[in-house]
């Protein structure tokens, strides 16, 4: 059996990634003012300038079921069944228009990922894994459905005023740690983004922790895979997490900048490091 896995833009891939593993990528949407355009063709640099500039947020927009039915029908010209990967159904509407257009077709298996970015690319790597073991589509779509619970995703911010014009956190909290110089982590836990512990100082001091308590927490780690995903940060920030990945025995260490969905809503400055429990 022929099987294509597929994804939104929001899995945060880079195109090395998604040529070597072969993924399917259809893109959300993005309007900076007066201009509208696909996530990947508007970049996360453009969105942090915009932002900057007007202070005004980008709107994005998830994938239409019509855009999924096309999608999906092209890629079933060339493949038998087709795996695809959403963003967090708490998160956004695509993954319900996915399970809609899905719906249509025969062999259209829409995994709701209960995550976001390179959360979600854990599960695609975790399906090529299983459809390179000769795995059928509807094996490849349960397994990973069970899957979704052992996904650790979670980012430090050091600012909130993105998320704040997003509606995902209040006036209070973000005058509360402009005033007290709070850096948050943010936690992906059961589909929602939550609060977690909450960092002071510069942005590398706060990485450091974040890294060290990431790791004290979750000790029951999948030592194959780990992304570090990040919106803006300095080059030497970004190999000090990488080799610290390593150290902890980290076999694949992935780096990848994260889109612009993903950067609409979190701001510049913004790390994460996402990888699988046992």
């Amino acid at each position: 059996m022929k099987i294509a896995l597929s994804a939104e833009t929001t899995v945060d891939l880079t195109k090395e990634i998604i040529n070597n593993v072969g993924v399917n990528i259809i893109p959300f949407s993005i309007q900076l003012g007066d201009k509208s355009g696909f996530d990947g063709e508007i970049t996360a640099d453009e969105i942090i300038a915009y932002v900057n500039e007007t202070g005004v947020l980008p709107k994005t927009s998830s994938v239409n079921e019509y855009s999924y039915d096309e999608h999906f029908e092209n890629l079933l010209k060339e493949y038998d069944a087709v795996v695809h990967f959403s963003l967090s159904s708490d998160l956004s509407l695509a993954c319900s228009n996915a399970k809609r257009s899905a719906s249509k077709f025969k062999n259209v298996f829409v995994v709701d990922s209960r995550s976001l970015s390179t959360g979600i690319a854990l599960l695609v790597l975790y399906a090529k894994k299983l459809i390179d073991c000769g795995l059928k589509a509807e094996e490849v779509y349960n397994k990973c459905v069970e899957r979704t619970t052992n996904v650790q995703a979670s980012f430090v911010l050091n600012r909130l005023d993105y998320l704040h014009k997003g509606g995902r956190c209040s006036s209070v909290a973000l005058l509360g740690a402009n005033l007290l110089k709070i850096r948050p982590q943010i936690i992906v836990k059961d589909g929602r983004m939550i609060s977690g512990k909450k960092y002071r100082g510069s942005f590398e001091h706060v990485v450091k922790n974040y890294c060290n308590d990431l790791f004290e927490t979750y000790s029951n780690c999948d030592y194959e895979n780990v992304f570090l995903t990040y919106t803006t940060a300095e080059p030497a920030l970004i190999e000090n997490v990488k080799n610290y990945l390593l150290d902890k025995g980290f076999e694949n260490v992935y780096i990848t900048r994260a889109g612009g969905t993903i950067t609409s809503h979190c701001g510049e400055n913004c790390l994460g490091v996402l990888f699988m429990n046992k």
